[in-house]
C-alpha cells in the first residue's frame, strides 16, 4: 500500500449525515473524510448502516440531513458485476462515453486489468474473477475522484480474491481515487486499507490506522494486534 496522501486532496467529506426509515434511524450524525489516494475499509454488523451510507455517497439513496461534498456520480463496484449481457466487453466498459474515444479508453482499461485482447468477447464467457476485472475497468475508465466498493470480492474463491486484492491495490495507486470498501472480512480490510472504520448504531464508532507492515504480512504482530482489536469491537472472539 502506498503512503497515506495529503488531506488537502479530498475525495469526499461528509458532515452530520442522517437517514431514517420511518422511526428507525439508520445513519445518525455521521462524519467521514476520505482523501484522494486513500483506501478506507468499513466494517460493522449487518444492519448497522454500511450499505445505506454507500448508497448515499453514490447518490442512490436520499438523506434526511447533513452534507456530502463529493462527486455527484462516483464509481461503484458491487458484489455482482452487473455487466450487460447483450454488449461485448469494450462496450460494457465504455458505457456512457463517447463511442469514438470510448473504445480506445475501454481497450486501455481492459489491458490494465489483464484482459487485453478480450475487447470483443462477451460477459457470458468470463469467470467470476474476470467479470469483476471488467467491472473495475468500467469503474476506473473515467478516472473517478471516489471509488465505492460494495463487497466486490465476497463471491470469489480464495485464490481469485488474493489476485483481485493485488490488482485493486495496483490500480488505486495508479489512478489515486479515494476508496471506501464495505466488507465483512476483517483480514481483507487490514490487507487493503490505510484506515479501518467500525460502524455502529449509524455512526463511525472507531477509526484505526493500518500499519504498512500489516498490509503485506498477515502474520505480522501489528496485523495480529489490529485483527484482535477489530474482532473485539465487532463482538467476535479472535481465533
Amino acid at each position: 500500500m502506498s503512503a497515506l496522501p495529503s488531506r488537502a486532496e479530498s475525495a469526499v467529506s461528509v458532515r452530520g449525515l442522517r437517514r431514517a426509515y420511518g422511526e428507525r434511524v439508520v445513519i445518525d450524525r455521521l462524519d467521514l473524510d476520505i482523501a484522494r489516494g486513500e483506501f478506507v475499509a468499513l466494517l460493522g454488523e449487518s444492519g448497522c448502516g454500511k450499505t445505506t451510507l454507500l448508497r448515499a455517497l453514490a447518490g442512490r439513496d436520499p438523506v434526511d440531513a447533513g452534507r456530502i461534498d463529493g462527486p455527484r456520480q462516483p464509481a461503484v463496484v458491487f458484489q455482482e458485476h452487473r455487466l450487460l449481457p447483450w454488449d461485448n466487453l469494450w462496450r460494457n466498459v465504455s458505457l456512457g462515453l463517447d463511442e469514438r474515444s470510448g473504445r480506445a479508453l475501454a481497450q486501455a482499461a481492459l489491458r490494465e486489468v489483464g484482459l487485453a485482447g478480450r475487447e470483443e468477447d462477451w460477459p457470458r464467457n468470463l469467470s467470476g474473477g474476470q467479470a469483476q476485472r471488467v467491472a473495475l475497468a468500467r469503474a476506473l475508465v473515467r478516472e473517478p475522484r471516489l471509488l465505492l466498493l460494495d463487497e466486490p470480492f465476497a463471491a470469489l474463491d480464495a485464490l481469485t480474491r488474493i489476485r483481485m486484492h493485488a490488482l485493486v491495490q495496483e490500480l488505486v495507486q495508479r489512478h489515486r481515487p479515494g476508496v471506501l470498501l464495505v466488507t465483512h472480512d476483517v483480514d481483507e480490510a487490514i490487507a487493503l486499507s490505510h484506515h479501518v472504520l467500525v460502524m455502529r448504531d449509524g455512526a463511525i464508532a472507531s477509526s484505526h490506522a493500518v500499519p504498512p507492515l500489516a498490509n503485506t504480512h498477515s502474520a505480522a504482530p501489528e496485523a495480529a494486534a489490529l485483527r484482535e482489536t477489530l474482532l473485539a469491537e465487532l463482538g467476535v472472539a479472535a481465533r
